[in-house]
């Protein structure tokens, strides 16, 4: 009985060395050389500007692709204003009409699926990322094309994402929200132009 016992541990044993063992690679969001930057309308004209990310990474579990992303709201600027305007556009941004950043100084990011795309489309993306947005407190899911590359042993996404903010109870001049606002109606769809960095961790 010992020797049997003992013969089974030896199989066991030889069976997990053998065995390939599980590897995950992981690629940390380079926050310096990544961006955001957004573009939104109204009737009456639109504005564009940029927020940073706070951190991020992406994880590749033999090709299952899963990742989060988390971004600044209190780092909302607006590029195509100056002086006063600027400022008071900005913390109208921030502010509890629109993206409340105080209360919800962060939205999320996160990734359920990469797809390679059968033939790049009009705007050479090459990948479909279908994913979760948190925006206060709101998560609904989006999906979105983008380019990918590899460079200088880095991963880069680039692409352009769009954000209804409705969905995330974003009510300010929103005609889902007041069907009569006429001509001082705010769209509701924002596009997101992202340029994301990865460079893969130390030991992955």
């Amino acid at each position: 009985m010992f020797l049997l016992s003992a013969a089974s541990c030896a199989l066991l044993c030889m069976a997990f060395v053998l065995a390939p063992s599980p590897h995950v690679d992981v690629y940390k969001l380079d926050i310096q050389t990544s961006s955001l930057e957004w573009h939104g309308k109204k009737l009456t004209g639109e504005h564009n500007g940029a927020i940073k990310f706070l951190g991020g990474q992406l994880s590749d579990n033999h090709g299952a692709i899963s990742g989060k992303f988390d971004v600044d709201m209190s780092s909302i600027v607006v590029n195509d204003l100056q002086g006063e305007s600027k400022t008071k556009l900005e913390n109208h941004l921030k502010s509890a009409d629109f993206f409340d950043s105080k209360l919800y100084p962060k939205a999320t990011f996160a990734i359920t699926s990469l797809n390679t795309i059968a033939a790049p489309d009009k705007d050479g993306n090459t990948h479909t990322i279908s994913g979760n947005m948190t925006i206060r407190d709101k998560t609904n899911p989006v999906s979105f094309n983008a380019k990918f590359a590899e460079e200088a042993g880095k991963l880069r996404f680039t692409g352009t994402a769009v954000i209804d903010r409705s969905k995330y109870d974003v009510q300010h001049r929103s005609k889902s929200f007041f069907p009569e606002i006429g001509d001082k109606i705010v769209y509701d769809e924002f596009t997101m132009k992202f340029n994301v960095a990865l460079t893969k961790a130390q030991g992955h």
